[in-house]
């Protein structure tokens, strides 16, 4: 199997242009994974437990400290904003928890579509290396000495050839890592739809146990750093 020194050498100065399309395209992958699987995701479900039996038990002062404390994932977020907004009755919790999700879904999509472009840019970019080589090629069969058309009609054709598995190469990549990271999009924006739902239910059947007497208190402790 042909070395990469070799691939690079027969394919000219556009297999240099498209490795810099790939770094490119793997820098973005690095970013997206670590922010997917890190910083935004939690354990939805662990996580809205714990709220859940903070709110039961009245203490929103310590269940808006819990999603300050994670305040770098999604659902905290999410969930933070409707406690802080507890005290003013079911509507206003809907629509800041739909304000708070209009913030943090950009993050959550964000590039999402990137790697689609730097797939049709890397097989774009072969082409141009493929047509290149093979201009050169017939240039070779009617132009060339007798004696230099098969060495230049190989060049060509290696040239050609070299570009055009380098693009699809690349293109392959993206288009699977945009599968994984679709994938991982789906799965963080799922949680913070249902978080937000479930948020709402929670505070929903804290009024109901109360009778709304909890108003005074949760407004002091929503305003709290």
């Amino acid at each position: 199997m042909i070395g990469i020194s070799q691939l690079f050498h027969d394919g000219g100065a556009l297999m240099w242009v498209n490795l810099v399309v790939l770094l490119f395209a793997l820098a973005v992958v690095s970013e997206r994974l670590f922010v997917l699987l890190f910083r935004l995701r939690i354990n939805d479900k662990t996580f809205l437990s714990h709220i859940e039996k903070l709110v039961n038990a009245g203490n929103f002062e310590r269940a808006i400290k819990l999603c300050t404390t994670q305040e770098g994932a999604a659902v905290p977020r999410v969930v933070r904003s409707a406690l802080a907004n507890a005290r003013l009755g079911g509507s206003a919790v809907s629509a800041s928890v739909d304000e708070a999700v209009t913030e943090v879904m950009p993050q959550i999509l964000r590039r999402a579509g990137l790697l689609w472009g730097i797939a049709n840019l890397a097989t774009l970019i072969g082409l141009v290396g493929t047509v290149n080589g093979l201009i050169t090629s017939f240039a070779a069969v009617g132009l060339a000495a007798p004696d230099q058309k098969s060495i230049l009609l190989t060049q060509g054709i290696a040239h050609a050839m070299s570009n055009t598995f380098f693009g699809l190469a690349i293109a392959v990549t993206c288009v699977f890592f945009h599968m994984i990271l679709t994938q991982l999009v789906k799965s963080v924006q799922d949680g913070v739809d249902h978080s937000a739902i479930r948020i709402e239910n929670i505070l929903a059947k804290r009024r109901l146990a109360t009778g709304g007497r909890e108003g005074a208190a949760a407004a002091a402790q929503a305003a709290s750093p």
